[in-house]
């Protein structure tokens, strides 16, 4: 039953942010505290192995995706939703989810800029952009989501993706 109502839970919370996302191109921060207060109140029932599990996976998504948003290149609402689901997941199925995430991220982000019309300038700025981070910022381009022509998406719908993926997969 407690698998159920967690699971419940943790599919409303990510349908709530992507849409809010969606609609709003933010994730509120009540959204994230009263999730990660939810994952923690649902696994404490389990024992203490459940609850530091949760707590080790939201540590391990935030220690994985804070860097990103340093590097601007995630936004804050993400890096923390991407926590939540961590607390949730726990240590096993994060990394999973953080690369379904990345891959659902990548297809949106080529299906926007295809949309916008701007498919090979992304492309090309995202050659220069990996130039960048392989030689330690020597070569290449340093782009983040405030750089002009940056194509940003509602990264909450990957989230919500990658998450649900890892959960049910």
């Amino acid at each position: 039953m407690l698998s159920l109502i967690n699971s419940s839970v943790f599919v409303a919370l990510l349908v709530l942010a992507a849409g809010t996302d969606l609609r709003t191109g933010r994730i509120p921060n009540k959204l994230t505290g009263a999730g990660l207060a939810a994952a923690f109140l649902l696994l404490a029932p389990s024992g203490p192995a459940a609850l530091w599990g949760g707590v080790a996976g939201a540590a391990l998504a935030f220690a994985l995706t804070f860097p990103l948003f340093v590097a601007r290149a995630m936004g804050g609402g993400d890096v923390k939703l991407l926590a939540v689901a961590g607390a949730f997941l726990g240590t096993g199925r994060v990394v999973p989810a953080l690369l379904a995430t990345a891959l659902a991220g990548g297809v949106l982000a080529l299906a926007e800029a295809g949309r916008r019309g701007v498919l090979l300038p992304v492309l090309f700025r995202s050659r220069q952009l990996a130039g960048h981070w392989a030689s330690l910022g020597h070569a290449g381009e340093r782009v983040t989501l405030a750089s002009p022509g940056a194509v940003t998406i509602p990264y909450g719908v990957a989230i919500a993706v990658g998450g649900l993926a890892a959960w049910f997969l």
